[in-house]
């Protein structure tokens, strides 16, 4: 598949994860455990990528799978960045509120943007990093709200705690982002047989949260494995459905295009959200929607479109000596 293709779909199921959540509460709240969700999205692509690769070792030749440990080991690292990105994110919480915190989650497309330089030795044009800052720009506008609103001047007002957590949050995300697509890229193994690693150690490790929260509570409910279904439905399913094939695209993006690829979808995702919020939510737009979303577009063509697309280019210059080759043939021809 063409990776905008795949970008596409990426935009799309991203955007509806928030509408399919909100769909799955009950009366404001949530009837299941939502911890059991990610672990449910590891273990299904899990067993999707375990089908494909036990599909594609039936050809000959058969995939390369790298087994030695010093590869391996390398695998459960973006589990455990995830997992103190997690805790970081619940330490920014307690010091700004949640309209503050998503404005702050946009400085993740800038520090990708570095990071993709400085670690993955990926060089971008001048006019890419001004996209880049761009779509940073376009979602944050979205996303703040009219200053005549109390949330406006709680932007200002957090403690520099708040910030600093912030910040970290975002580098977090991103390194662990440009990390997966330095092991995705870094041999030509199966893309299954990645996955299969990244994703065993991605159900242990939220199978370990599940134990902590039960060692937390007492087993006041039971163990976890107990209650792992309990309170489920169909819009229940389709969010871990929806949460496990998101995961399978952006492995996808990580080995045949790249980290940026996946923050412009997820960035186009959050917009679409906010429109399809409009239609059946009944959120009121406001002009710095449309403002974000106008931005957001010009980044995304100011990025991918060819530099002849969006600058005039001067006219092709002959160089000097073919211009003095020519006027000495034209005084020969005179004499």
């Amino acid at each position: 598949m063409r990776w905008y293709v795949v970008a596409s779909l990426l935009t799309v199921l991203t955007s509806s994860q928030g509408i399919l959540t909100t769909l799955s509460q009950s009366n404001g709240g949530y009837k299941y455990d939502y911890a059991t969700v990610p672990f449910l999205a590891e273990v299904f692509k899990l067993l999707v990528s375990s089908i494909f690769l036990w599909r594609e070792m039936q050809n000959s030749p058969p995939p390369k799978m790298t087994m030695d440990w010093k590869s391996v080991r390398l695998y459960p690292i973006p589990s455990i960045i995830y997992l103190i990105h997690n805790n970081v994110q619940f330490a920014t919480l307690t010091y700004v509120d949640t309209s503050t915190y998503q404005i702050m989650g946009n400085l993740k497309i800038v520090t990708t943007g570095i990071l993709f330089r400085l670690f993955l030795k990926r060089k971008l044009t001048n006019l890419q990093w001004m996209a880049i800052v761009l779509l940073a720009v376009g979602t944050t506008t979205s996303q703040v709200k009219g200053c005549g609103e109390a949330s406006c001047d709680s932007l200002f007002s957090s403690p520099i705690q708040g910030y600093l957590f912030g910040v970290l949050s975002a580098c977090l995300s991103a390194l662990a982002g440009v990390y997966t697509e330095f092991l995705m890229k870094k041999n030509n193994d199966s893309l299954y047989w990645q996955n299969v690693q990244l994703y065993t150690f991605g159900s242990i490790f939220n199978m370990g949260r599940l134990l902590m929260d039960d060692f937390r509570s007492g087993f006041e409910e039971g163990p976890w494995w107990q209650r792992l279904f309990n309170g489920y439905n169909m819009t229940t399913w389709l969010v871990v459905l929806n949460l496990g094939t998101t995961g399978l695209l952006v492995s996808w993006l990580m080995k045949y295009a790249d980290n940026i690829v996946k923050v412009y979808a997820t960035s186009m995702a959050m917009l679409l959200t906010m429109v399809l919020s409009v239609l059946l939510f009944d959120f009121k737009p406001t002009v710095q929607l449309f403002l974000g979303i106008i931005i957001c577009m010009m980044s995304l063509h100011m990025y991918f479109a060819p530099p002849s697309t969006i600058v005039d280019l001067p006219l092709t210059v002959k160089p000097a000596s073919e211009s003095v080759s020519e006027v000495s043939v034209e005084r020969r021809t005179d004499s």
